[in-house]
C-alpha cells in the first residue's frame, strides 16, 4: 500500500506545483470561476421557477413545508404511487395537493 500524502504534495512535479492538474480536479465538469455561466433563455415568474398548469397558463411554484400526520402521509404516497402505476392524472404528490387545496381556498374566499 503507498504511502498516503497530502493534495498538495500529490500535485507538484520536481518542487513545481502542475497549475492544469490541479484546475482539473477543481473544476471537473464545472468550468473556471472566472467563465461566466451560460444565461438560460426560460423566462421565470417572480414567484417560482416552475411553470405548470392544467390549462396552460404560466403559474410559479414556490417550495412550501409543512407537517402532516403520519396516516395522511402515508395514504397520499400509496396513492401516488398507485395512481402513477394505473396512470391517472394528477398521480403526484404536489398535484394532488393542489387539487385538493384549490376548492378549500376558493369556498373560503381566499382565491377568485
Amino acid at each position: 500500500m503507498k504511502d498516503r500524502r497530502s493534495l498538495m504534495e500529490g500535485l507538484k512535479t520536481d518542487g513545481e506545483m502542475d497549475r492544469s492538474v490541479e484546475e482539473q480536479f477543481v473544476f471537473a465538469g464545472k468550468g473556471k470561476p472566472d467563465q461566466p455561466m451560460p444565461a438560460q433563455a426560460t423566462a421565470q415568474t417572480p414567484e417560482g421557477v416552475n411553470a405548470k398548469g392544467q390549462t396552460g397558463n404560466a403559474i410559479g411554484r414556490v417550495p412550501l413545508t409543512t407537517r402532516v400526520r403520519a396516516d395522511f402521509a402515508m395514504a397520499l404516497k400509496r396513492a401516488s404511487l398507485q395512481r402513477q402505476l394505473d396512470g391517472v392524472f394528477p398521480n403526484t404528490l404536489q398535484d394532488m395537493l393542489e387539487e385538493a387545496l384549490e376548492p378549500w381556498l376558493r369556498s373560503n374566499g381566499y382565491l377568485r
